[in-house]
């Protein structure tokens, strides 16, 4: 009988599916997936730490028809196996689910035309009809649809490498799948940027783990360790014995537990929660409380109640009327471990109460994502990048005099190399080192389970469940936000706000890079987190990652940088439309741009205006626009005062740390500019307190506050009293 013409070649289908990937070590190509395996398993090929387990695996016999079964073998086994240079590069072995349902949807629409899946009887008709059914569904953006119609002029490339050939036409006369689906490539990153008022507390609560929280995670895990230990040697010496014995034993260990428990003044321990629908009644109080930690108890006597469930002290034959004495006498304590709490010096109070198992989990969850935001944020690694981290990969440089002069990061880059990747190094900060110390010790248990020596496995890993963190990363870091809003923040005032949207701000790991790219560029004198300014990220990124690795985010701050420049000359427009002057010398020039702008746009109000046509209005504008911690630069090169008093023949750009905002002709000062201003004034005010100043520093310093004055006065909203320059001439008065 001859095979049909959509049936893959018997050769085919003992091929293994990754002829030439490159593989993990301890993987034999011989014992790879084969093309007629009913699953394909791509995993030993996939090198990006972050990669789901499921992306990885495509499974056959979910497609109904032998015939599409067929065809899908076979466009896999190509993408995967052929480099078509100019058009298509292989497909990465990570990709692979998403090539399959990609196919799939084409493969099931051709085969509901045809009767059957033949792509000799595919014409041009058949794909327009497909286009046009993929443009018909307003909620699919016209990117989707390119990536969609791209596998069909995949059928058409790869013609001479599938069974019974491929497309014999080339489809849409050689016109781009994209153009076809009328997407215009646009430059500008989509991923949302995290306002200030969702990523300030969310570093800073994720530092506050790192640095207060941490040790006590640590040492409660530690602890459990060494009661977990304790139970299995008693369990090990105990063995063998009648089950009376070990009662009795059990018991005398119960009873010296809580009489240890009494000279310390503390309780019969319960759960920090109910859990399963389970309470027990307070007799003090009449109130429902999580029940007994009788989990704990175990861990102290010596008893594994999963394995032996018999043995369990609250049954009629274990202990309970000991522990009800015990409760009656004591009370009880939520949580129930040893570990102390710290303080937490923002409350002056311990930060949560005693450990359990269950809180003892979620915390360390907690602690890993806030490791992962300290990490993700203050280096702006991208996801597989941070998820590449391993045991060891921080590296101190120290002074002669053992100073710490440098720290480094060794990573890897996946983005733009081979699927191995190629290794790295990024210069960081102390917080990121600090995050890395206490990622090493909380990862230490579970890697060692697992043989892996990644700084991102999955805690608590269950025998069904992946080892790595991988995608799992973004459901925890918005777990992290909801739990700080539970237990730190109320509905009133939570930790972390809710978005524009009024809906809880979702994370993704894309974010933290966007966002600070965006501040280092625009917001480089503002500070994050408390003190961490990110000036201070910027350099260390820009020296170390940004500036000599090929990881690309020298471009990425500048690609922010790019369009914060339009951001903020946009909200200068507004600001002027809504009846703001700008102060500096360099505020009439802007002034009169604006405003000639304005009347250009015509008799729309500034909010409504075209805001794509406004921007490319002021585009020019927004390039030389140079935000400044005292001042904003319109940097023109010809006039700017910075570059006259440059000790450095080849500076071109604004020289902040040179800036004459009262004098440059570029120099602009607006409202947001205030608090450095008023900061300033405060810092004079101080100094004139003291008594023993000489009368020139005092003559100086009483000028300069008469020129901040005279700053505060022109930036002063309309209506507002100018309280410096009140100050000021009654400071004079009484001189007089």
């Amino acid at each position: 009988m001859t095979a049909p013409a959509h049936a893959p070649a018997p050769a085919l289908n003992d091929r293994p599916v990754l002829a030439t990937a490159p593989l993990k070590p301890g993987h034999a190509r011989e014992a790879l997936s084969r093309v007629g395996d009913p699953s394909w398993d791509l995993g030993p090929a996939v090198f990006r730490e972050n990669a789901r387990r499921c992306h990885v695996i495509v499974h056959f016999d979910v497609l109904e028809h032998a015939d599409v079964q067929a065809t899908m073998r076979a466009y896999l086994y190509a993408r995967l196996n052929v480099d078509l240079p100019g058009f298509r590069a292989k497909l990465p072995p990570a990709s692979i689910r998403q090539a399959f349902n990609r196919a799939r949807r084409f493969f099931a629409f051709a085969r509901k035309r045809l009767g059957r899946l033949d792509l000799a009887r595919i014409d041009q008709a058949l794909v327009d009809a497909y286009a046009r059914h993929l443009r018909d569904d307003p909620a699919r953006r016209p990117v989707i649809v390119g990536q969609l119609l791209q596998v069909v002029t995949d059928l058409y490339h790869l013609r001479d490498h599938l069974p019974g050939g491929g497309l014999g036409f080339e489809p849409w006369a050689g016109r781009t799948a994209a153009r076809v689906a009328g997407y215009r490539h646009v430059r500008e990153n989509r991923t949302p940027r995290m306002p200030e008022e969702i990523v300030t507390p969310l570093l800073a609560w994720s530092l506050r783990y790192i640095t207060t929280f941490a040790p006590d995670i640590l040492a409660a895990r530690a602890a459990l360790d060494r009661l977990e230990a304790r139970r299995a040697r008693l369990l090990a010496a105990e063995r063998g014995l009648p089950d009376a014995e070990r009662r009795l034993r059990q018991r005398s260990r119960l009873e010296r537990y809580l009489q240890r428990r009494a000279r310390q003044g503390r309780g019969v321990p319960i759960w920090t929660t109910a859990h399963n629908g389970a309470t027990r009644i307070d007799p003090h109080t009449g109130e429902a409380t999580p029940p007994i930690n009788a989990h704990l108890l175990h861990l102290h006597v010596g008893i594994d109640a999963v394995a032996e469930p018999a043995m369990h002290l609250m049954l009629t034959t274990g202990a309970p009327d000991v522990i009800r004495e015990a409760v009656a006498l004591l009370g009880t304590e939520v949580g129930g471990m040893d570990t102390p709490i710290s303080i937490d010096p923002e409350s002056g109070r311990p930060w949560r109460a005693r450990f359990d198992v269950k809180t003892l989990a979620i915390e360390e969850r907690m602690l890993q994502a806030a490791a992962y935001v300290v990490c993700a944020y203050l280096t702006g690694m991208r996801d597989c990048e941070v998820q590449a981290m391993r045991r060891g990969c921080l590296r101190v440089a120290r002074s002669e005099e053992g100073l710490v002069e440098r720290q480094r990061v060794r990573s890897t880059i996946y983005k733009g190399r081979s699927s191995t990747g190629e290794a790295a190094s990024w210069v960081t900060i102390e917080p990121v080192a600090e995050a890395i110390a206490v990622l090493e010790r909380l990862s230490e248990h579970a890697a060692r389970k697992t043989g892996s020596d990644t700084l991102w496995p999955v805690l608590r890993p269950r025998a069904a469940s992946k080892a790595h963190l991988s995608s799992e990363v973004v459901r925890q870091l918005n777990a992290f936000r909801d739990h700080l809003n539970a237990v730190f923040g109320s509905p009133d005032l939570p930790i972390i706000p809710p978005g524009p949207d009024g809906k809880p701000w979702r994370i993704t790991t894309r974010q933290f890079r966007r966002t600070i790219a965006w501040y280092i560029a625009n917001r480089p004198f503002g500070t994050v987190a408390g003190m961490i300014q990110y000036k201070h990220a910027s350099v260390a990124a820009f020296e170390g990652y940004a500036g000599t690795s090929a990881s690309g985010f020298r471009a990425e701050v500048e690609a922010q940088r790019r369009l914060g420049q339009l951001d903020d000359l946009l909200d200068y427009f507004d600001r002027r439309q809504g009846g703001a002057s700008l102060s500096g010398p360099a505020g009439p020039r802007v002034d009169r741009t604006l405003d000639e702008t304005a009347r250009q746009l015509g008799p729309l109000p500034a909010m409504i205006a075209d805001r794509p046509r406004l921007r490319t209005m002021l585009a020019s504008l927004a390039r030389t626009l140079h935000v400044g911690p005292l001042a904003d630069c319109f940097f023109d090169p010809a006039t700017a005062l910075c570059l006259k008093r440059a000790t450095d023949p080849d500076a071109s750009g604004p020289l902040t740390a040179l800036c004459e905002p009262t004098r440059c002709p570029n120099a602009c000062i607006t409202e947001h500019h205030r608090p450095m201003w008023e900061r300033s004034a405060s810092e004079a005010r101080m100094l004139l307190r003291e008594k023993r100043l000489p009368g020139l520093q005092r003559a100086a310093l009483e000028h300069e506050i008469d020129r901040i004055a005279g700053v505060l006065d022109k930036i002063a909203p309309e209506g507002a009293a100018p309280p410096l320059r009140a100050a000021a001439e009654e400071r004079k008065a009484g001189d007089g």
